[in-house]
């Protein structure tokens, strides 16, 4: 299995596992680091989640992944709290976090770069709205390699 086809079908469980709850499914992370594979799971809800979130999760979807076995080889799952720079992903993101300081990389250029800082001011018309240098700018969906929450000073 391809690297994004783990990603994708652990989040297809997780989304099961939480259905119901109010935690939700932030992003899972396939990756290598040094020499080890580490399978990622973030989850968030209101208020933030806690260690008994995750562990109860991290129970579930072990014994998932034992039973299906998806993974070739040895890896490590971490079950964990997005973070203060959290990952904005879903469409739904961009509007509930609009007035929050964020950071955006694209694929290509928009208005001669690509990277981004400023205020998030919502979604509209598949366009993320950014205050930026004074100005709101639009910047397209498909155009987003990666956005995340900014640390606010």
């Amino acid at each position: 299995m391809s690297r994004r086809t783990i990603e994708a079908t652990v989040a297809e469980w997780v989304e099961e596992i939480v259905a119901g709850s109010d935690l939700e499914l932030v992003d899972v992370e396939y990756v290598k680091e040094h020499e080890s594979w580490i399978l990622r799971v973030f989850l968030d809800k209101p208020g933030g989640i806690d260690l008994d979130d995750c562990q109860s999760v991290s129970q579930i979807l072990d014994q998932k992944l034992d039973e299906e076995d998806p993974i070739p080889g040895s890896y490590s799952l971490e079950v964990s709290s997005p973070g203060l720079e959290r990952p904005l992903k879903k469409e739904a993101d961009f509007q509930r976090f609009a007035g929050r300081s964020v950071e955006i990389r694209t694929y290509r250029g928009i208005h001669g770069r690509k990277r981004f800082t400023g205020m998030l001011e919502g979604l509209q018309d598949q366009n993320v709205l950014l205050k930026w240098e004074g100005e709101t700018i639009e910047i397209p969906l498909e155009l987003i390699a990666k956005a995340n929450l900014a640390m606010e000073l």
